[in-house]
């Protein structure tokens, strides 16, 4: 059945190369959806700190457990919109394998430790462009990801659906994150069909909110699935009891609905229903969206049905989620405990940076180096590099893409004396 929703430059890639394998049954998204599922990049997630270190204990989520439920949330999303909104319908409706999409790839581009290792690898690389991992998990697509030399050569379609920010390194004053890299403007230009930004959106918080709805859907999951996700590992792993809560509750002004919402969980608690009734909540979540045509006239929304509409979020249910997220952040994202873990985590990225920045960027060419700290491919990159900010993206890269227990294992290889042997393997 043909889905007029989308057009044939919806799902034109960045290399138009003109290889296709021959009986392909494929969707050009189902295609997307695939290439990640099938790599390297997606495993990784496996060893990634969502919230707890990864591999404590087996019951908390990691990178890839969080990916795996976005995905599900924000298929399960698309699936309601296109059977309650009358705006679509059977031969108008949004691709739930390019949604699908979208949420398994969005924190491909998350480097080790979570939002602390995020935090310093952009402290570390502020002289050369920052690290955001939103650019991050774009660069991977089109750079590394399933294919060596052109990444997977993702669809139009993909790569804005993943874009949650459009404002380049630079071009507004003190950018701490939401941008992108610099050497990314040319991929920007792709997703926007080559057209220039109005006047009405300049770079910075109006460009940044400037998305697909595909790219709304995946963030609406993302919020939804971390926000009460969040609230089920903090409770099993002993942050978040009543205790704690009611002397949270004492300092923080709630709205009434909030209120509410924070005697229900304490009641959960109690009777030791927190998970059964945070996977309730799923999916009021989900039917709290609702899909609504953006202004005649606005950017876009004339070559491509991707920027005609845009979704609303039930104010009550947006207050719901805010108050959850700020629960988990005051109580265990401050807690003592993983503020210890993230100094920790913080020190390990900076001791490694600063040996192979030693090395490579401010050391001998490449290919005289006295010690061969990476890989024969990152050093073989190394070597056309001509720049120091091109050298440094490159052991960014080498960084960003490390587990937990790699990033762990090699600074114990590198720093203590009792740890490793020439049998170790990465």
């Amino acid at each position: 059945m043909a889905n007029h929703f989308y057009q044939a430059a919806d799902s034109e890639r960045a290399i138009q190369d003109g290889i296709s394998q021959p009986g392909e049954h494929r969707s050009a998204f189902q295609m997307d959806r695939d290439r990640i599922i099938h790599s390297g990049s997606f495993r990784h997630l496996q060893n990634k700190t969502q919230v707890f270190f990864s591999g404590e204990y087996d019951f908390y989520r990691t990178r890839l457990t969080h990916s795996i439920e976005v995905a599900q949330i924000g298929r399960s999303l698309c699936d309601y919109l296109n059977r309650s909104s009358e705006l679509l319908g059977p031969e108008f409706f949004i691709d739930s394998d390019l949604v699908e999409a979208c949420c398994l790839a969005h924190d491909i581009g998350h480097p080790p430790f979570g939002h602390t290792g995020e935090r310093a690898l952009h402290r570390l690389m502020s002289s050369w462009g920052g690290f955001e991992g939103n650019a991050q998990t774009l660069r991977i697509l089109v750079k590394f990801h399933f294919h060596s030399n052109r990444g997977m050569n993702p669809t139009r379609a993909l790569i804005g659906g993943i874009l949650k920010y459009k404002t380049l390194y630079g071009e507004v004053q003190n950018q701490k994150n939401h941008f992108l890299y610099p050497d990314q403007a040319s991929l920007l230009d792709f997703a926007l069909m080559e057209q220039e930004f109005p006047d009405s959106l300049p770079p910075g918080k109006e460009r940044n909110s400037f998305r697909s709805i595909e790219c709304q859907i995946m963030d609406w999951a993302d919020d939804t699935a971390y926000s009460l996700h969040d609230i089920t590992d903090g409770v099993e792993a002993g942050f978040i009891n009543t205790d704690r809560l009611s002397r949270w509750a004492e300092a923080t002004e709630l709205t009434p609905h909030q209120e509410k919402k924070f005697s229900d969980l304490c009641a959960a608690i109690r009777e030791r229903r927190v998970e059964p009734i945070i996977g309730r909540k799923i999916g009021e979540f989900i039917r709290a969206a609702q899909l609504h045509p953006v202004p005649h006239g606005a950017f876009l929304s004339d070559l491509t049905s991707r920027h005609a509409f845009y979704l609303a979020i039930d104010p009550a249910i947006r207050e719901e989620c805010d108050l959850y997220k700020k629960i988990a952040f005051d109580l265990v994202f401050q807690s003592q405990q993983l503020q210890q873990l993230d100094w920790k985590y913080e020190h390990i990225l900076n001791r490694l940076f600063e040996v192979l920045a030693d090395l490579y960027i401010y050391g001998s060419h490449p290919g005289e180096v006295n010690f061969h700290l990476l890989s024969q491919e990152d050093e073989a990159r190394l070597e056309f590099c001509s720049t120091e900010a091109d050298r440094a993206r490159i052991i960014c890269d080498t960084l960003a893409r490390m587990t937990d227990g790699v990033a762990t294992r090699t600074y114990r290889r590198l720093f203590d004396a009792n740890f490793g042997s020439i049998l170790d393997f990465v």
